[in-house]
């Protein structure tokens, strides 16, 4: 490298992100030092520091370390903080780059609703001076007091991963940031009630922990892919443009679902324990045209019991999902098709014009002579299937009748071994 340019060298160098690399880089040379302002992104790992070691003032020059390397970067715009640190010098550390900073990371270890170092507001309140973020992330913080941000009109992206909130906190943390196009809430607990009004939103992903009730209510004419997980009540302004919408809950249930016509859907996923029925019935007729569905709901109800599917006619179904190409379809649903008047309608003018691929869990043996009924209408009445696969491995009731229910699963297998696999 003494025989590039000096140009070259810098741009060579600009590539490294890792704090550590770049502190030993300044080592080889006095060239090599000088391409540290040059340095457009810094990255402090979760263990770029020897923590075992860490004592009476070892903290302190850690975090001096950190604010000297930042110091000389003049040309910083991406920061990211993994390691642990005093979030008493994260303002004098944004103050420096304020003016360059684009992309912000940091892992707060459960900090940030505590007063900030003047006794005042809290420690994320001097996230407000870099007024050019487009890209802010946050883990592990702590938002059960609302950071006085002002408003980031810059700000494209924000993200925030397992965050303690409060009802109403939330809803500030997000407003401050008004043409945010994407926002991403991951593992956050505490809230009752989630709402956002974002005219510019393009992508949303909601992930809440908890057993409780939550409700959420969203607002975004602009909205493409919506991925929620953890709400009981979910209402969206039907003005949107969902394309992509996927809805779980892992535990408890979800009561109801309002989002009006589902028009531009072409991936719809269903997860979770307990879905009341009026919630699955009413995703399903607004989103008409979806073309790649996915259904893992187990039981149905309003209350404690777990309930199983109601009767699902299978022609009137397909009928009305005229543009399915891909179906993941659950045990529980799949029963729903398999019921004594589930496949009355079917006969030789039915069609399902448009599915290629069909994947099955079976998870008992019940009506075992109406399951196989259905696979079979599956398979003759879809003339562009490509692949069926059955999935048996986690059937419930396992005794005799099981055994003969497999042993004609696998009859049937070998029959279709083109098209049909079994998992």
């Amino acid at each position: 490298m003494n025989y590039l340019p000096e140009g070259v060298v810098e741009l060579i160098l600009s590539q490294l992100k890792n704090a550590r690399d770049i502190a030993s880089s300044t080592c080889v040379s006095k060239q090599w030092q000088s391409c540290v302002p040059y340095v457009p992104s810094l990255y402090f790992p979760r263990a770029v520091f020897d923590y075992s070691q860490r004592g009476n003032n070892k903290g302190s020059d850690y975090d001096a370390t950190i604010g000297r390397m930042i110091a000389e970067a003049i040309r910083l715009e991406e920061l990211v903080i993994y390691c642990p640190f005093n979030p008493s010098n994260l303002g004098t550390w944004l103050n420096l780059r304020a003016d360059t900073l684009r992309v912000l990371e940091l892992r707060m270890d459960g900090f940030g609703d505590k007063p900030g170092p003047d006794g005042s507001g809290t420690q994320l309140d001097c996230i407000r001076v870099a007024k050019r973020l487009e890209l802010l992330k946050i883990w592990g913080v702590s938002l059960t007091a609302a950071p006085k941000w002002g408003v980031l009109k810059q700000l494209k992206s924000l993200e925030i991963v397992g965050a303690t909130v409060r009802d109403g906190v939330l809803e500030e943390v997000v407003h401050a940031s008004p043409n945010l196009v994407n926002l991403v809430l991951l593992s956050c607990e505490g809230a009752g009630l989630v709402k956002f009004e974002l005219g510019r939103l393009e992508r949303c992903r909601l992930d809440f922990l908890g057993q409780g009730n939550i409700a959420l209510f969203l607002s975004a004419p602009r909205l493409e892919d919506l991925y929620v997980q953890g709400f009981s009540s979910i209402w969206v302004k039907p003005n949107h443009r969902i394309k992509t919408l996927s809805i779980a809950k892992n535990h408890g249930r979800v009561y109801n679902v309002e989002m009006g016509k589902l028009a531009e859907v072409q991936s719809l996923y269903l997860r979770g324990i307990q879905w009341s029925w009026g919630a699955i019935s009413s995703v399903l007729q607004y989103a008409s045209d979806v073309t790649h569905l996915t259904m893992k709901v187990e039981f149905c109800g309003n209350s404690e019991t777990l309930l199983p599917f109601p009767e699902v006619d299978l022609v009137n179904f397909f009928n009305s999902h005229p543009k399915l190409l891909k179906f993941d379809i659950h045990g529980a649903m799949f029963a729903s098709f398999c019921q004594k008047n589930s496949l009355a309608k079917v006969n030789s003018n039915f069609v399902i014009p448009c599915l290629e691929e069909v994947s099955v869990i079976v998870r008992s043996a019940l009506n075992a002579e109406q399951k196989l009924n259905a696979l079979e209408s599956l398979l003759t009445h879809t003339p562009k299937l490509r692949k069926m696969v059955i999935r048996v491995s986690q059937m419930k009731n396992c005794n005799e009748a099981a055994d003969d229910f497999f042993e004609e699963v696998c009859k049937f297998r070998l029959m279709n071994h083109r098209v049909v696999c079994v998992e």
